[in-house]
């Protein structure tokens, strides 16, 4: 398992309550009897003060003001810590959005096998446009847009290009050739632009440099975008949390050690602070191309950045997709900023999985309280619901997608 830190497989285990087999085996921390903490309270066995950060040794916790402990009991991993609450509150569930749905943010568009199963499963659950950001360029989306004009759902899926050959091996003249296919894209019917993770990230110039997003070069193909009146949805960085070492301190760690393409802070990976500066240089270097910050830009855990990207930037609009795990931990501050900027928010899902929309719904429409998230790698803490109001709520359903993305369906939706 890669962390990219010296630290032994069995350390992190006992960091984050994950104990080994060997670690079990070890002796109790000096001072420490084994069984100790026995009796409520943990007051009968020895205790160690917290170190001078007041943090406890490892293996121990704080059980009184500067008295750590070690529990009498192996603790359970953080894959396997599954507390039930005791607690009583009401619950309302929400199988259906208020109101219709536009989702700008999908991978999924219909083949002759799933479209009838698709608009089954969007009719229930009150998403009237499935935008799929995988459109690819050329050949590409052209299929994919003949097919879906040639079924009787043509106005509930939509489509946006992607870059030319995948911003791969980027050299003087690629900005107006990428342009140029943008163009032919949108004229083949896509709607708009979708930019991956990749690119500004991972992806290399033909000089073996990193492409940087506000890269000169690919100055024709923003404007470009601008030029035809389409948004561009763009994915940089991932989240913060991806950039920092797997200790005992990261609150995404079963994540990072389940998924190693997500541990961006190995020697030599670009940092999420410079990511980011070069993201928000590119929305001010093109003020007349509408930019989509998809993941609410990577900034809802710290919603005071995100007023100011939007303050700072007239051009950008945020949505929702992935990232309901943090306004459901701060329902009151994320309703004040959704109510706050709510001509400036699109919803979005990213996968495309029907049983997860719902949680969505309740945290958006709800005064719920404690309920569960529906990936425990995710988010081990509970989510609340929001009660945005209805304008509020229509606005980031569908109406600010219609104002964003004139190429989506105007027609049919609640006056």
């Amino acid at each position: 398992m890669r962390f990219g830190m010296a630290v032994s497989a069995t350390a992190v285990a006992v960091a984050i309550g994950g104990m080994t087999l060997a670690a079990r085996q070890q002796p109790p921390p000096q001072g420490q009897a084994q069984g100790a903490g026995q009796g409520r309270g943990g007051g009968r066995g020895a205790s160690t003060p917290p170190d001078a950060t007041g943090e406890c040794p490892t293996g121990m916790t704080l059980v009184r003001v500067g008295s750590c402990q070690a529990p009498e009991f192996p603790p359970p991993s953080i894959v396997d810590y599954r507390p039930k609450s005791t607690l009583v509150t009401a619950a309302h569930l929400v199988p259906k959005a208020k109101f219709p749905v536009v989702d700008i943010h999908s991978h999924t568009g219909p083949s002759a096998q799933t479209i009838d199963k698709l608009i089954s499963e969007m009719d229930a659950l009150n998403i009237r446009v499935l935008n799929n950001l995988s459109g690819g360029f050329g050949d590409q989306i052209t299929q994919k847009l003949a097919y879906i004009k040639s079924t009787k759902y043509a106005d509930r899926f939509t489509v946006f290009a992607n870059g030319l050959n995948g911003f791969n091996n980027v050299e003087p003249g690629y900005g107006a050739k990428a342009a140029a296919q943008l163009a032919a894209d949108v004229k083949a019917g896509a709607i708009g632009l979708k930019i991956f993770k990749q690119t500004g990230k991972d992806t290399l110039k033909k000089d073996g440099t990193r492409l940087k997003i506000n890269d000169p070069e690919l100055d024709a193909f923003w404007d470009m975008a601008g030029t035809l009146n389409i948004p561009v949805i763009i994915h940089t960085a991932e989240p913060p949390q991806f950039f920092e070492p797997a200790d005992m301190h990261n609150e995404r760690w079963l994540e990072l050690s389940l998924f190693p393409d997500r541990r961006n802070f190995g020697p030599g990976q670009v940092d999420f602070k410079t990511l980011i500066a070069e993201r928000n240089d590119l929305f001010k270097k093109h003020p007349k191309t509408r930019f989509i910050a998809a993941h609410f830009a990577w900034c809802a855990q710290d919603l005071a950045q995100c007023s100011a990207l939007l303050d700072q930037n007239p051009n950008v609009t945020l949505e929702v997709a992935a990232v309901l795990y943090d306004f459901g931990r701060q329902p009151r501050a994320s309703r004040d900023f959704f109510v706050k900027y709510q001509d400036r928010i699109l919803f979005g899902k990213d996968t495309y999985a029907p049983v997860e929309y719902p949680y969505y719904w309740r945290v958006f429409e709800t005064k719920d309280e404690y309920f569960d998230y529906y990936r425990d790698y995710h988010a081990f803490w509970k989510l609340y619901g929001m009660d945005l109001p209805d304008v509020v709520l229509k606005k980031m359903y569908y109406l600010n997608a219609l104002k964003v993305t004139p190429g989506l369906p105007q027609t049919g939706w609640p006056k």
